[in-house]
C-alpha cells in the first residue's frame, strides 16, 4: 500500500499490485486494475519509488529490489587492458 495525494490535496492510500500503469498528461494519472483512475499531485517517477519502496519493505527476498550494484567477487582477475606495440 502507498499513500498518494490527489489534486485537491486529499490523501488516500491505494494497493500497488493493483496499479497497471501510471502516465503523465501533464498530471501523473494513475490506472488501476479495477478500471479505477486517480489524478494525483505526484510524478510518475514518485509513484514508481514509492511502489519500489514498499516492495523493499515488504518482500521476503527485498535486496532484489534493492539499487545496490553488485559487487565483483574479492577472487575475480582484473580485466586485461590493451596495449598498443
Amino acid at each position: 500500500m502507498i499513500k498518494l495525494t490527489r489534486l485537491n490535496g486529499n490523501e488516500f492510500i491505494v494497493n500497488c499490485d493493483l496499479i497497471e500503469n501510471v502516465e503523465t498528461a501533464p498530471d501523473t494519472i494513475v490506472s488501476l486494475t479495477t478500471n479505477q483512475r486517480y489524478v494525483v499531485r505526484e510524478s510518475a517517477d514518485e509513484v514508481v519509488e514509492r511502489v519500489a519502496e514498499f516492495k523493499r519493505r515488504s518482500h521476503p527476498d527485498a535486496r532484489l529490489f534493492l539499487k545496490v550494484p553488485a559487487a565483483p567477487a574479492a577472487d575475480a582477475e582484473p580485466a586485461a587492458q590493451d596495449t598498443e606495440v
